[in-house]
């Protein structure tokens, strides 16, 4: 066998030192491209939507679909994949509480920037019309509440599937370094179709959610982080 069949030999591909970095550059797309096709609201909207309505609100379970489905794909297959592919501890990828005597003060610096940062945004007439993804979140306090609920739903989906799977999965191949650069590439490009400053800082709130996540060995502090940006960012919009 010469040094380019060796290279490029499926046995190569799911060696050892392979086989984790190659699932998981395999899955990424596949569930990514599923979950952004089939997890959507527009998806909901055009083939269950006279089938499924909780609330008795299709705008509303448009929200929850797209969110949940994200739970499923991006969050709990992760989870089955490090448990019982990898058989590896899910403490390993940050579900666990880890340097919380860093994350959580810094967590309190970040969001309180993430918060600073959403008001100018809730300006923006692009944000506006993106923001917030269920219209009727601004009706009242208590509509709100619910949608930030399931805001976080999708952020516990995002991170683990992000900066648990991803980045943790793949930096003992790639390095700390490398892993976090993956997972930025891949998460500023799930972005697309949104206002374009947001997809232009996707990239800098990556590098900053995966520093956070490799320092504290814990995906707590990005989850949090992101989902007061989620939610400070809509509630201005809706009430500011």
């Amino acid at each position: 066998m010469n040094k380019f069949e060796k290279f490029f030999s499926l046995p190569g591909l799911f060696s050892k030192e392979n086989r984790k970095p190659t699932i998981i550059l395999l899955l990424a797309p596949l569930l990514l491209t599923t979950w952004k096709y089939y997890g959507s609201k527009s998806f909901y909207l055009a083939h269950l939507s006279t089938s499924l309505v909780i609330f008795n609100s299709t705008a509303m379970t448009a929200e929850w679909y797209n969110y949940v489905s994200a739970f499923l794909l991006l969050g709990l297959l992760a989870i089955a994949v490090i448990k019982f592919v990898f058989k590896e501890s899910l403490a390993e990828y940050g579900l666990q509480l880890g340097d919380w005597k860093f994350w959580i003060p810094a967590a309190l610096i970040v969001g309180t920037v993430m918060v600073a940062l959403s008001y100018p945004s809730s300006k923006d007439p692009q944000y506006i019309a993106e923001y917030p993804l269920y219209k009727g979140a601004g009706d009242s306090m208590q509509m709100f509440a619910i949608h930030a609920f399931a805001y976080l739903i999708f952020y516990f989906g995002w991170e683990i599937f992000f900066r648990g799977f991803m980045q943790f999965g793949l930096a003992e191949r790639f390095g700390s370094w490398g892993a976090i650069l993956v997972q930025v590439a891949l998460s500023c490009i799930v972005h697309i179709g949104k206002p374009d400053s947001e997809i232009y800082s996707s990239i800098l709130g990556g590098l900053v959610w995966g520093l956070m996540v490799a320092r504290s060995k814990s995906i707590w502090p990005s989850l949090t982080t992101h989902w007061i940006l989620g939610v400070s960012l809509d509630y201005f919009i809706c009430f500011g």
